[in-house]
């Protein structure tokens, strides 16, 4: 039987800048609430698995080593800022940063070695805590200390030799942490979804932003009004998966699948709630066994919300613990 791992520990909780501060230390808590209050973890389809840290050397595949060694010196003390004002450090930042970043890369490991320590056979993993999708490579941004995605970016092709990777962000802001770095490169297949720049941070991903050079036509920007509902999310997501099934034919898929867009953030100003979250996994569920044997994982991403996050994030996990989906790998 093929699995789903989700990751859950203690060590991921440390990555919060406060209790007063949107992105606090009590997210995972609350999807693990609705994760428990849903029995999941019964599911034989699913598998819980302890967060995994990394080296430095590992970051700078990524990182500039200046930049590393700022969050290093910040970790110490805490009470910096590490960048023009969104993201303050906290003491054992750097430490804090390496499990989110360890995580996502035991996740990327997990489903691309199909098996984990104990033997059993897993295809999809999700990180509740990654996808910090606003980190460059030379500073912070939007809460996002390390850019878990771009290693893991580098990482795929490096370890595991596959080029053609698709990254799909439903987070509500824009993903221009992942999309600056890579609008160049032609193998990254980038699918962004997210509420109009006009009107929130970072004000970046228009949709004449496609990539650049040879990397024309490989991203996808589609931004939405104030407002959006399911109806509006589902329709321009049927953009991504003709974008992802004729064009990116990937070998590999990773979703950023943030809870900020649900109704009732207090950052934001859209309106879905967790179907659009169903909707998304469902998609590129049944999209990752067509063309990638089933190489998936999903990365929580943003939200602000507690109760949003444990419903929206619920509804991917149960997305790829459904055998509904999948066909031959």
């Amino acid at each position: 039987m093929c699995r789903t791992a989700v990751f859950f520990g203690e060590a991921l909780a440390r990555y919060g800048f406060g209790s007063s501060h949107p992105l606090g230390q009590d997210r995972i808590y609350a999807f693990w609430s609705k994760f428990d209050q849903e029995k999941l973890n019964r599911f034989e389809q699913i598998i819980v698995v302890e967060p995994a840290s990394i080296d430095e050397q590992t970051i700078l595949a990524f990182h500039e080593k200046e930049y590393v060694e700022l969050v290093k010196q910040a970790s110490k003390y805490g009470n910096v800022l590490l960048d023009r004002g969104d993201t303050p450090a906290f003491k054992g930042v750097f430490e804090a940063s390496a499990y989110v970043v360890g995580s996502t890369l035991k996740a990327v490991e997990l489903v691309m070695d199909k098996r984990d320590k104990q033997g059993r056979m897993v295809e999809h993993a999700f990180n509740p805590i990654g996808g910090l999708h606003h980190a460059r490579r030379d500073t912070a941004g939007g809460f996002c200390v390390f850019n878990d995605i771009g290693i893991a970016i580098h990482m795929i092709r490096k370890k595991y030799g596959i080029e053609r990777i698709a990254y799909v962000d439903i987070d509500a802001h824009h993903g221009d942490g992942v999309y600056y770095e890579f609008e160049s490169d032609p193998s990254l297949f980038f699918a962004d979804i997210h509420e109009d720049g006009r009107y929130l941070y970072p004000g970046t991903g228009s949709a004449s932003e496609s990539g650049c050079g040879e990397a024309q036509g490989t991203k996808l920007n589609i931004p939405m009004e104030p407002g959006s509902t399911d109806g509006d999310f589902i329709r321009a997501f049927d953009r991504i998966q003709r974008f992802i099934d004729d064009t990116a034919k990937p070998e590999f898929i990773i979703l950023q699948c943030g809870a900020d867009g649900l109704n009732g953030d207090p950052i934001t100003h859209l309106q879905y709630t967790p179907r659009v979250h169903r909707y998304a996994a469902d998609v590129l569920h049944r999209l990752a066994h067509k063309h990638c044997r089933g190489r998936i994982i999903a990365l929580g991403g943003g939200g602000y919300n507690r109760k949003n996050i444990g419903d929206a994030w619920v509804e991917v996990v149960k997305s790829f613990a459904s055998t509904s989906h999948q066909l031959q790998s």
